[in-house]
């Protein structure tokens, strides 16, 4: 593992540039939207057009190809309404998206029962204590041990490049039953075979797709033959319930269906997410320096980062019944943007909403999602961040931003945002 997850590969600037993923999958756009997104919280707590539509950006072509009326929501009571009650809020709307359709049938498309059973399949291997015992142990704590030393006897670096991208496409590569030296080769292809589709020949397009198929396949069908402790073993062999109440095991297109989905999300958004929370951290070196002396605020200061910067600040819901909120009336077979940005700024519910400040009282955000369909990978995630600081903070307990770096720079708006570089000096105390 250690020649691919360390490598000087150049697939890892093509891959992992947050501007230029922006760019093909959702149109790129420099800077934190949050601000307008608060303002239109403060104007109402619903708004009648899409998000983009409100924000005056393009639509893009992974959106949707139905049209619809269309919804804002904007403030926390209404955006976790939507995401508690998924039969009314449905993610059906899924369904009507070309770029999701590319996974075929998934749970996140689906609602109620069949979303309850289907992912019940594997949900026991990405519980809390499954990502501190497995995933920590087999596959998480290596690859971070591996990826810091390697920054030994270096003056700068930046983290975003070759730590926060490197470790979550390893992780959940291995997770999954690959072995580390497919991790490149196959988010390469997954890549280009759905977000980089925009920007590609279609028969280039159909050539990645078809070597993820490939690929996956033949993993499903050796874990049918010969399981092993991880994701895809847990797919071939998990028995679904079926709603008569007996059971089967996946098909192969479904265990492909689902690969896919976490291996694309579980590769990308805690890349994001880890660079955003170092990025917070260290612009208010205190508190660096008090995860540094005391490890357990490392976790609420991961939870912080989510509902101050979630990398994913919009999610799609189809309605499925009229509904009245704040005095308007959103009518069934509506689409309805859940605009978490602005919900987990809402002075409703935080004071200070606007400031990153890790030891503000804990409550419930919707950084991660909620309800159903809170994030699969949310627990796994999160170890992965946990390792990662505590490692920097054991080796280079005095990193500091670099300030002789270019700034670092938000993209990706509505869709997959992240910081363009976290720059840092290594063995710097801060001024």
């Amino acid at each position: 593992m250690a020649d691919a997850l360390t490598g000087d590969d150049p697939r890892y600037q093509s891959l992992f540039n947050v501007a230029q993923e922006a760019l093909q999958a959702t149109g790129r756009v420099e800077g934190d939207l949050t601000p307008a997104m608060n303002a239109l919280r403060n104007q109402r707590p619903v708004h009648r057009g899409s998000l983009r539509q409100l924000l005056q950006l393009p639509e893009i072509h992974l959106a949707f190809d139905r049209p619809r009326e269309h919804y804002s929501l904007m403030t926390f009571d209404f955006c976790e309404r939507a995401f508690r009650e998924n039969l009314l809020f449905s993610s059906e709307v899924y369904r009507e998206s070309p770029g999701v359709r590319q996974f075929g049938r998934s749970i996140l498309q689906m609602t109620g029962d069949e979303h309850k059973r289907y992912r019940a399949v594997v949900q026991p291997k990405f519980i809390r204590p499954q990502a501190v015992t497995l995933w920590r142990r087999n596959w998480i704590d290596g690859a971070v041990e591996t990826l810091v030393e390697r920054f030994s006897g270096w003056d700068r670096v930046d983290l975003n490049m070759e730590l926060c991208a490197r470790l979550p496409v390893h992780v959940v590569t291995r997770g999954m039953g690959m072995s580390g030296d497919d991790a490149l080769i196959f988010r390469e292809h997954l890549t280009r075979s759905t977000v980089g589709s925009r920007q590609l020949p279609p028969e280039e397009v159909a050539k990645s797709a078809a070597e993820v198929s490939r690929m996956l396949k033949e993993l499903i069908s050796r874990r049918r033959q010969d399981p092993s402790d991880d994701v895809i073993s847990a797919l071939a062999h998990g028995d679904l319930q079926l709603a008569d109440g007996s059971t089967r095991k996946l098909t192969d297109d479904e265990a492909f269906g689902y690969c896919r989905l976490i291996m694309l999300a579980g590769g990308g958004t805690t890349w994001r997410q880890l660079g955003i929370t170092l990025f917070a951290l260290l612009s208010d070196y205190r508190y660096w320096e008090a995860c540094r002396d005391d490890r357990t605020l490392i976790e609420p200061a991961i939870d912080e980062g989510a509902r101050f910067l979630p990398t994913d600040p919009t999610f799609p819901r189809l309605l499925m019944e009229d509904v009245q909120l704040a005095g308007v009336t959103i009518p069934k077979g509506a689409r309805v943007d859940v605009c978490v940005g602005s919900a987990n700024r809402d002075p409703a519910r935080w004071d200070n909403p606007d400031v990153y400040d890790p030891f503000r009282p804990r409550q419930v955000h919707i950084g991660f999602g909620l309800g159903p369909h809170r994030c699969l990978g949310m627990e796994v995630a999160k170890q992965e961040m946990v390792a990662a600081l505590n490692a920097l903070m054991d080796r280079f307990p005095h990193m500091t931003l670099d300030p002789s770096a270019p700034a670092p720079v938000l993209h990706g708006g509505l869709e997959q945002r992240g910081y363009s570089a976290v720059p840092v000096l290594l063995n710097r105390a801060a001024a």
